[in-house]
């Protein structure tokens, strides 16, 4: 069993909003991240909140998942990561952890990153474009349930992607779209201009 699990619990200070509501088309940014992993081969998709937990969880109720609420999300990402960890169910071998802030994430490129656990060998699986890592992340719960419960503060699943670089298989994709988020007014006007050939379902 592989499940998604989408951090979407920030405030985005930079932002002075929460950005993960921020309308993209006719729907939250949110729900394109949501809609694409439970499209996809993932076996089943968590949403972790924090600031604003009612909103954002009812910005996707209209998708098969579960909303997660994570009490410590001030505590930074790696609380995040741990709450979702915590509700996995236990048949569950691989987890992929989404942003909600990257709505340009496919479920095309999603499945691709599954097929290349399965066939490459490797426990860690990143996208990447000229060189550059990029999101959605796979870990192989088996080599990495353990490092990643002991994760602290904001930085997410980085450090174990910086210590353990050997056991990383990267997927080549043809495009950017795996580096870009939303941290800034000028990235969301950028975002708004590339989205719409995603369409809004």
């Amino acid at each position: 069993m592989i499940t998604g699990i989408i951090l979407a619990a920030g405030t985005a200070c930079r932002m002075g909003k929460i950005k993960q509501l921020m309308p993209l088309g006719t729907r939250p940014m949110l729900w394109h991240v949501a809609a694409a992993a439970c499209k996809s081969q993932l076996d089943e998709v968590l949403v972790i909140t924090g600031s604003a937990e009612e909103l954002v969880a009812a910005a996707v109720n209209d998708l098969p998942l579960r909303v997660i609420h994570n009490p410590d999300w001030q505590q930074g990402q790696s609380s995040s990561l741990r709450a979702g960890l915590l509700s996995l169910r236990p048949t569950t071998g691989a987890v992929m952890f989404l942003l909600a802030d990257q709505p340009l994430v496919t479920s095309e490129l999603i499945d691709m990153l599954i097929g290349e656990w399965r066939s490459s060998g490797k426990t860690i699986i990143c996208p990447c474009y000229e060189a550059k890592r990029g999101n959605p992340v796979l870990f192989d719960l088996a080599a990495w349930r353990a490092d990643l419960h002991q994760l602290d503060g904001d930085q997410g699943a980085r450090q174990l992607l910086a210590a353990h670089p050997e056991s990383i298989g990267y997927l080549p994709v043809a495009t950017d779209e795996i580096l870009l988020d939303v941290d800034t007014i000028e990235d969301y006007a950028k975002m708004q201009q590339r989205f719409p050939k995603f369409g809004n379902e």
